[in-house]
């Protein structure tokens, strides 16, 4: 019988779905397997149902809702074809009339946005600050956070560094909206205000490739104007004109449970473990590859075979994942996973600097 018939696995890649979907809308009725191994419980497919699966991963898609998915497969193979057509037509009337009111609502808040604007000037080029930082710590800081920095041309406050002076620490802050990175520098010399400034890549690229040495820094703002002095070299530039997002409301995280990797290790059963393709390209435009981790309950991590659907399983980009431990730069780092919904923390045991990653769904 199974030479007759698809696997799971065979299904998944002609058809579009993951495995992880196939078994949801098995369990949903929508898109049965036509026989289950009893002993196994594997599932397999007839060849006829590589249709039903393509034409399921476009109703996806287009975010049809489940109910009407179960009509359009079940009228599909029909004669008639009115209540195939009804269901997508009134599906498009929904989009339309929710892109209409997103418009509107958009529309609304920025409007908002231009009152804010003008109501709180904001002191991002007037505010000065004159401070030193040891070399290294910067060095460190900098590579901690380098790689979670944005690219998308359409959110340029997110393709830079956000440098936060406060008292006598420098906060340095990157986020691509899918993972943050925080770093600290202790700093001296700095009595004024808390200041701000977002330093573009290039610059801080063009920073860290000064701090070469094991002496203090001079680090100037001025305005919209950063600068970086060591010994007789200096570069400058400057900031991004744009308020970057409070960075402090996006790290309360609720709770969740703590697990010490040892990085290497780690890194290996990363690399050769199983992965799951993503169902949704929002991260990159493309798929990409899923690592599935659960904290076991004597405290390990543990990367999930493709079977393993336990409910507190938490998906992440892989690669995002491998980026976030090279950038811990330590031999055991501690990570924290909580709901399938909330993101994955990887701390340093030593001090505090941090990372998140933001999960990924696996199925609907």
């Amino acid at each position: 019988m199974e030479n007759e018939m698809r696997s799971i696995g065979e299904m998944a890649r002609d058809g579009g779905l993951s495995v992880s979907a196939l078994r949801f809308y098995d369990r949903a009725g929508v898109l049965v397997p036509a026989w289950v191994d009893p002993v196994s419980g594997y599932r397999w497919y007839e060849s006829k149902q590589l249709d039903e699966a393509r034409l399921l991963a476009r109703l996806r898609r287009a975010g049809m809702p489940l109910a009407d998915i179960r009509l359009v497969l079940a009228a599909w193979a029909g004669p008639d074809t009115d209540l195939v057509r009804g269901l997508l037509q009134a599906h498009l009337r929904r989009l339309e009339l929710g892109l209409s009111d997103a418009r509107s609502e958009f529309s609304t808040l920025r409007a908002l946005l231009d009152r804010r604007e003008t109501d709180h000037m904001t002191s991002l080029h007037t505010s000065t600050a004159r401070l030193s930082v040891p070399a290294p710590e910067l060095a460190a800081a900098l590579d901690a956070v380098r790689f979670a920095a944005g690219t998308d041309a359409e959110l340029p406050m997110l393709g830079g560094i956000l440098f936060d002076i406060e008292g006598e620490g420098l906060h340095l802050v990157a986020t691509d909206r899918y993972r943050m990175a925080v770093a600290h520098a202790p700093t001296t010399g700095h009595g004024g205000p808390r200041t701000q400034v977002v330093v573009p890549l290039p610059l801080t690229d063009a920073i860290r490739a000064l701090l070469t040495g094991e002496e203090a820094v001079q680090l100037a703002v001025d305005g919209d104007r950063v600068t970086l002095e060591t010994g007789d070299r200096q570069t400058s530039g400057r900031a991004l004109g744009h308020e970057f997002p409070d960075y402090r409301r996006l790290v309360d995280l609720p709770a969740s449970r703590r697990a010490h990797v040892e990085t290497a290790a780690f890194r290996q059963a990363l690399e050769t473990g199983p992965v799951r393709v993503s169902e949704t390209r929002e991260q990159s435009g493309e798929p990409f590859d899923l690592s599935v981790l659960r904290v076991t309950e004597n405290g390990s991590v543990i990367v999930c075979d493709d079977g393993d659907d336990d409910q507190n399983n938490v998906a992440v980009n892989r690669d995002f994942l491998l980026h976030a431990l090279a950038a811990g730069a330590r031999a055991e780092l501690i990570l924290e996973l909580g709901s399938p919904t909330a993101p994955l923390a990887i701390r340093r045991l030593d001090d505090d600097a941090f990372s998140l990653l933001m999960p990924v769904r696996l199925q609907d």
